[in-house]
């Protein structure tokens, strides 16, 4: 052990040797708290990595990965999976830009092989959907933003399935102004690709060569659709002299000081980026590092399939740098950029020598929140709470769920708080399971789109001089609670024709009045607990797990197998909820290549669906299991199944979930023909933000196309001109005009 005499020492030395920039804390979630830093790994990268045992929620535990050596991963925390956010508040200096990084690496932490899926918020802004699908691999995120307050909160919230999860993160500080746009006031940058060219190994490059600890990719890396149809004739290039940077926050010397070279005059690239297709930022970095004589020239020109106009700017790397060994980073601050992207730079008729590029940095904007309209009323609220866990939640008290307050079992005493009657934007608010006294404030009943209101369990009295709030709470708590149970067994009962005694539901899950009668309405069989604990012999054989609970094999009295999947009770809100619209939308599809869906069980506080029993396995260990070693799926098979999926009436984010898993697995990661990134139909924010049936199924065509011989550039080509209608900035920008000479040229930093 090194004493602090030591590390002192060791701090004063890299203050000094990095020209005493500021270096902000990087936080690794998941250290026990008993358990100091591991120096030895600090001092490698020259960071010191802090256990996160400040935070009061969640568990630690371990992953369960042999070779994992790196010590931020050998840990992390988890969170359960309820109806609430979890945060880490970090201290940041107002109008100052930071990247921040979250990493996430499963390892199995749970020992149940449950991929999680989950949300992950910048205060009140989504940032992005974590859906993990490799046990060993570390998904990141990262994200570049000016500082408004003094404090910025990372929150972790809905999960839908398995647990979610935090294995580091990050904060940097920047000092300069190289990643200032005209709209950092109103968006983040979402950073979707970072690529350091000509890499002498597959290692990213991050600090302390880069003293802001970016990390710049290797253009080695092999993975799916990650730098393809690379053009022959590319070469490496590299140079130990110096570069000279100019500005700070450039990419750093080890970056600079390699590139590639199109040899035959072109080089050519494509890959998926992450969040798009959108608006965003890209910006490429050229240092001329080979020794031309007078006769050589290098001039070349970027061209986008479908975007002529943004390939009449010339690059001559050393007139625009002022000379060899500089940096020159032309780049475009607003453009629209496709999903899959296609790019090449080719040589001018009048140059000798091929392009050169030696890095490229994209970014998505990601739209602010402002959070909730009642947010500050709400936080105002839980100041009064300070000693209360629940009111050091950190972020907007209203979110994820906008428009709802869920202040339910949260041990508040007294009257109503008065803050309540100011929340204008309010419609539904949760006050059951409280010590509250007193009466109902009359001017509850004047918020404008308060429908939904629920007390229960509590000393208070009712009357109130305003009719309107009556109405309210019998709404809330007469038909969400006694209507709700009365409808839910009069369903069974002319299904059945049994009666079986039901335990009331808890008060405000009036959400599944309508999702049940659907569903037994569209043929789904409603079966009693004693039926299922027959079929099973009392749940002995169990087959897997899911998100929301375990399954167990079952045969029926006609002899027809089943499985048998109860719900958990970690979250009995969210899993009513997942539990109903799934009974209601599997009770509508049908499709042979979806397992059918039999039917559903509601007793004694247990949720249950009912399915065919796949009896040669799982689709996941047909398509990366044992089973695939036997009976191999082939790609375009996968493709073709996913098109006659995509073709029948379905939710879009329920087809992105059956696309997630059918294109994934050691094959797809191997294939690079694919273009589509099954995660962003799955893991875009807002309904209405995600792309349409009929886009889906173009998309699955184009891959098919691909898969089979054509053209990926007529493919980036059509995804492109489909970008321009999509996520476009509110800065004026015609989606369907060409773009101007001025915008077209790449602009100065």
């Amino acid at each position: 052990m090194q004493s602090p005499f030591h590390h002192l020492l060791f701090f004063i030395f890299l203050l000094l040797l990095h020209n005493f920039l500021e270096f902000t804390e990087a936080q690794m979630p998941g250290s026990p708290f008993s358990l100091s830093p591991d120096y030895a790994y600090a001092y490698k990268l020259g960071l010191e990595w802090t256990p996160d045992d400040q935070i009061m929620y969640g568990k630690t535990s371990k992953i369960s990965i042999e070779n994992e050596t790196r010590q931020q991963y050998q840990t992390l925390r988890y969170f359960p999976a309820d109806n609430r956010k979890y945060c880490y508040s970090l201290n940041v200096k107002t109008r100052t830009r930071y990247l921040i990084r979250a990493t996430f690496l499963y390892g199995n932490f749970d020992t149940n092989n449950v991929y999680p899926k989950f949300d992950i918020s910048l205060g009140a802004t989504h940032w992005a959907t974590i859906v993990i699908s490799d046990a060993n691999t570390v998904e990141s995120q990262e994200l570049i933003f000016l500082a408004s307050d003094p404090t910025v909160s990372v929150c972790l919230s809905n999960s839908t399935t398995g647990l979610p999860f935090i294995s580091t993160l990050e904060l940097r500080q920047f000092n300069g102004s190289v990643y200032l746009t005209p709209f950092e006031d109103r968006f983040f940058l979402s950073v979707s690709a970072r690529i350091n060219f000509g890499a002498d190994n597959e290692d990213p490059v991050r600090y302390p060569d880069d003293p802001f600890d970016r990390i710049w990719q290797s253009d080695l890396v092999k993975k799916a659709n990650y730098l393809v149809d690379v053009a022959a004739g590319t070469k490496k290039v590299s140079t130990n002299l110096p570069i000279g940077i100019g500005k700070d926050e450039l990419p750093p010397q080890k970056v600079m000081q390699t590139a590639v070279v199109g040899r035959n005059g072109s080089l050519t690239y494509r890959l998926n980026l992450d969040g798009f297709p959108g608006f965003g930022w890209a910006y490429t970095y050229f240092a001329e590092i080979e020794d031309l004589n007078p006769k050589q020239t290098r001039k070349f020109r970027l061209v986008l399939p479908g975007a002529p106009d943004l390939s009449k700017a010339i690059v001559n790397i050393q007139e625009n740098a002022q000379g060899n060994y500089r940096v020159y980073e032309p780049g475009f601050y607003n453009i629209s950029l496709p999903f899959v992207l296609s790019f090449k730079f080719t040589k001018t008729p009048d140059s000798t020598e091929g392009p050169l590029v030696n890095a490229i940095e994209i970014s998505k904007y990601l739209e602010i929140s402002d959070g909730s309209f009642d947010g500050a009323v709400v936080a105002s609220l839980l100041s009064g709470y300070k000693l209360l866990d629940w009111a050091q939640e950190g972020g907007d008290p209203c979110l994820p769920v906008p428009w709802s307050c869920k202040l339910s079992s949260m041990n508040i005493s007294g009257n109503i708080p008065s803050e309540l009657a100011k929340l204008s934007s309010l419609e539904e608010l949760h006050l059951e399971n409280n010590q509250l006294t007193g009466h109902l404030p009359s001017s509850l009943a004047d918020l404008p789109n308060l429908h939904k209101f629920y007390t229960g369990n509590n000393d208070l009295h009712k009357k109130t001089s305003g009719g309107r709030l009556s109405k309210y709470i019998i709404f809330g708590l007469a038909i969400g609670a006694v209507a709700l149970l009365i409808g839910f067994i009069s369903s069974c009962l002319i299904i059945r024709q049994r009666k079986k005694d039901h335990k009331k539901e808890p008060e405000g899950s009036s959400f599944h009045v309508s999702s049940m009668s659907n569903a037994t309405s569209e043929g789904a069989q409603c079966f009693t607990l004693s039926e299922l604990r027959s079929a099973t012999d009392n749940f002995q054989k169990k087959v897997g797990s899911g998100g929301f609970g375990t399954v167990y094999y079952g045969k029926l009295n006609d002899g027809k197998e089943i499985a048998v999947k109860i719900l958990g009770n970690n979250n009995i809100q969210q899993g009513k909820k997942e539990f109903a619209n799934e009974v209601t939308l599997l009770s509508r599809i049908h499709h042979r290549n979806l397992v059918k869906f039999y039917g559903f069980c509601q007793e004694e506080g247990k949720d249950i669906l009912v399915y065919e029993f796949m009896h040669n396995g799982t689709l996941k260990e047909h398509l990366y299991g044992p089973l695939a070693k036997e009976h191999r799926l082939k790609w375009i098979k996968r493709l073709q199944i996913a098109e006659e999926a995509a073709k029948e009436k379905s939710d879009i984010y329920s087809f992105g979930v059956i696309l997630l898993e059918l294109m994934s697995g050691k094959e797809a990661i191997s294939n690079d023909s694919f273009g589509i990134n099954c995660r962003n139909i799955v893991q875009w924010p807002h309904a209405n933000t995600r792309p349409s049936m009929s886009e889906i199924i173009k998309e699955i065509q184009d891959a098919i196309l691909i898969e089979r011989g054509g053209s990926s550039e007529e493919i980036s080509r059509n995804s492109f001109h489909s970008s321009l209608n999509m996520g476009l900035l509110d800065v004026g920008v015609d989606p369907y005009a060409s773009f101007h000479e001025s915008i077209a040229l790449p602009s100065a930093r």
